[in-house]
């Protein structure tokens, strides 16, 4: 089965296996282009799924970069704290263009109340995007009004990566190759030349199968990757891993409907 802790593990040692080292979100931008890789985790939902994730990676000697949005649901503070304990960063998973319906005064101003929020954690330097697919309003317009650098933020991976350094793999939509109906998930230009390039694969072990043709393809240059996951996709409970497999064609559907729109 796809999207468990025992894949996931597997596709941690592929990599390791395959020379690649990993490195945080705080210092993935200072190495992109080195053989490294950022394990990036958007906990959306069922922030108690992202522990056994963070604790796989912490047997393994690994950092990893956990993004929680402000959300209820989506994010307890004991949770947090294990993750901190465990050397993992944590970053503000950022939505506030939507919270506020589009009012940018207001949402710089959520902005900042929040990540003061999640620096009584963690001392936060990076921040990312949630793509919140429904929502007219894209998070990322906050920045055409306001800059968040002066606020001791150094990296947004969709705004500060140079993907011609760094290949980006997203489990979106419940697979590897979901940017074909994500919304806001992807790297539109760079896209098409990995997919040019046969960097396109769906499940899990396609990827780990695959990670010697992405070397491959890039052995005249440096690279690095970037992986997206959302931890409530990665689990052993049956339930909520047959509710997330039956669930997922729904909301790639209507992901399809609103690119088409």
């Amino acid at each position: 089965m796809d999207f468990t802790p025992y894949q996931y593990h597997r596709l941690l040692i592929a990599l390791r296996d395959a020379g690649y080292a990993f490195v945080p979100m705080e210092a993935f931008a200072e190495h992109q282009g080195e053989k490294v890789v950022c394990l990036r985790h958007d906990v959306d939902k069922r922030p108690l799924l992202a522990l056994p994730i963070a604790r796989i990676e912490h047997q393994l000697g690994i950092r990893a970069t956990y993004y929680f949005r402000c959300m209820d649901n989506a994010h307890q503070p004991f949770v947090i704290r294990q993750i901190v304990a465990l050397g993992h960063e944590v970053g503000y998973h950022y939505e506030d263009m939507r919270i506020t319906h589009g009012d940018v005064e207001k949402a710089f101003a959520h902005f900042r109340e929040q990540l003061a929020y999640f620096r009584s954690f963690y001392p936060v330097s990076t921040i990312c995007m949630h793509g919140a697919p429904t929502s007219q309003f894209d998070g990322r317009d906050l920045w055409k009004t306001f800059d968040y650098h002066p606020l001791g933020i150094t990296t947004e991976p969709y705004l500060d990566l140079d993907y011609s350094k760094v290949l980006y793999l997203t489990d979106t939509g419940r697979c590897w190759d979901g940017f074909q109906t994500s919304v806001r998930d992807k790297i539109p230009h760079f896209q098409e030349e990995w997919t040019a390039a046969g960097l396109v694969f769906h499940n899990t072990e396609q990827l780990i199968q695959g990670l010697s043709k992405i070397q491959q393809t890039f052995a005249a240059k440096p690279h690095s990757i970037l992986i997206t996951t959302h931890p409530q996709r990665w689990t052993n409970n049956t339930l909520i891993w047959w509710s997330e497999r039956m669930m997922q064609p729904l909301k790639n559907g209507v992901k399809k409907w609103i690119n088409r729109n």
